[in-house]
């Protein structure tokens, strides 16, 4: 009975010192426990199966005063309103119009009984407030072809599924289905994924569209220290991934200049204010070959999300999104991100990433907006399917960028606040891109700008490229 109890006392301690540590860490805004780990807890991908896309069928918008038109020049006498008897129990809303051709309720008729279903006198459409001609698009399964039924409605999205119980998908699910599963689908069928599925997402996000241009709050070119210093600060705090606090006792005892840790930090987040529109919008020569992976950093004393898609053959960075969740909508940016990129979208354009089924879900969604492209999955460590043989050169390459990335962000143990993190990727990225040299491109930097090159050293590289920065964005403010 005793050590029952005292098990029992030692379980209540342990909770509560572990709720004592989380509330510490939340007044601190930094975890208190496994400060030191260099990686987060293993998060497994969501289990869920993405199916391949629908038929995309767009509905026809007809306009009923040409129709009438139209069938007074066939007929030779107009189309006449209906004529409703007066001791009829259905009634026709005024308010009511077709969805498909816009003709007002004299054009409707009361169907069925009253029970809510309005055909059409001029386009014969039948509709009701539910109806399918309520949407812009119907989507149906590509494998029989019948229209999908929505199912679910989420914040983010609609779950539409085919309910036809001759489709070929739902049958050849039923028949690899073991004894053991057959009888288990009897009694538990939510249990089972065997018919098809499709995800209408409803972000309020428009791919492709230009972002405004950054205004800073900030003029560089005002600050107490001069350009060649600022660069200095950067090329130790970036280039060698060494800390805010080491970077400033480096300028105070290697070059004399005495400054404080949270300086360092101000300095950075002001030029990556700067530095970010003019990585975004560079007019970069791109290869088409595009990966794309996830790496973690610590914010807040939480992990969040870094989301890269890289061009594997120039060594560009072309995306970099810090985000607390991983999921569809960062991926959704992050791909369009690259999109913005590309002067024109090619037809065998592909993403090469791993086996996280939220880059198939940013597939769909790019496709109910006309932008099509391939998704390549590479799963597992091993090649076990042809795609992952064929293409785990590209994502190993990025594997080896987020170890380079990895190696200059772990001397920080993590940032205090969001805006850091930003910061500090915005300009590793940078770096990367503009200042540091690579040796797949023969110890050249992966974007050459001659009047970077041409430079003695790397603390004047840092301040050409924040000056050239400065001058985009007051073109683009006098414009």
């Amino acid at each position: 009975m005793l050590p029952q109890l005292l098990a029992y006392l030692f379980e209540i301690i342990k909770t509560q010192y572990q709720i004592i540590i989380y509330l510490m860490g939340a007044l601190l805004g930094k975890s208190l426990t496994n400060v030191d780990a260099e990686e987060p807890v293993r998060k497994p991908y969501q289990k869920l199966q993405v199916d391949e896309l629908p038929v995309i069928e767009t509905l026809p918008r007809l306009d009923y005063r040409q129709l009438l038109v139209e069938y007074e020049q066939q007929h030779g006498k107009p189309l006449k309103p209906i004529k409703r008897h007066t001791n009829t129990k259905t009634t026709v809303p005024d308010a009511l119009t077709c969805p498909q051709c816009q003709a007002p309720s004299a054009y409707v008729y009361a169907n069925n009984g009253g029970k809510g279903q309005y055909p059409c006198k001029v386009c014969h459409c039948r509709f009701n407030y539910r109806s399918r001609f309520a949407k812009q698009v119907i989507f149906r399964c590509p494998h029989c072809l019948k229209a999908l039924e929505k199912i679910k409605e989420r914040k983010d999205y609609y779950i539409h599924k085919c309910k036809n119980d001759d489709c070929s998908f739902y049958q050849t699910n039923l028949r690899r289905m073991t004894p053991q599963e057959k009888e288990q689908f009897q009694h538990a069928p939510y249990a089972f994924k065997v018919r098809y599925l499709y995800r209408e997402f409803l972000f309020d996000f428009k791919p492709l569209a230009s972002s405004s241009p950054i205004k800073t709050k900030v003029d560089v070119s005002r600050l107490s220290v001069s350009s060649h210093t600022l660069g200095l600060i950067l090329t130790y705090h970036v280039n060698y991934g060494l800390s805010a606090r080491k970077t400033a006792s480096i300028m105070k005892n290697v070059h004399g200049l005495s400054i404080s840790h949270q300086t360092v930090i101000n300095y950075t987040n002001s030029v990556a204010l700067i530095v970010k529109p003019f990585i975004d919008q560079f007019p970069y020569e791109l290869s088409g070959s595009f990966c794309g992976d996830e790496t973690y950093i610590r914010v807040k004393g939480r992990w969040h999300d870094l989301f890269f898609v890289f061009d594997a053959v120039k060594k560009v960075v072309l995306s970099y999104r810090v985000s607390p969740n991983r999921d569809t909508f960062s991926a959704i940016r992050a791909i369009d991100d690259v999109l913005k990129k590309l002067p024109s979208i090619p037809e065998d354009l592909s993403f090469v990433v791993d086996g996280n089924p939220i880059y198939l879900l940013a597939q769909h969604f790019f496709a109910q907006h006309g932008i099509s492209f391939d998704v390549r999955q590479v799963i597992g460590l091993t090649n076990e399917d042809p795609v992952s043989e064929e293409y785990r050169p590209l994502k190993q390459i990025i594997e080896r960028f987020n170890r380079t990335f990895k190696g200059n962000y772990r001397p920080t143990h993590g940032f205090g606040a969001e805006e850091g993190s930003v910061s500090f990727v915005t300009l590793f990225v940078a770096y990367f891109n503009f200042l540091r040299p690579h040796s797949a491109l023969e110890k050249r930097v992966p974007v050459v700008i001659p009047a970077l090159e041409s430079l003695p050293h790397m603390p004047a590289r840092w301040a050409k490229l924040i000056a050239m920065a400065q001058e985009m964005l007051a073109q683009q403010a006098a414009s």
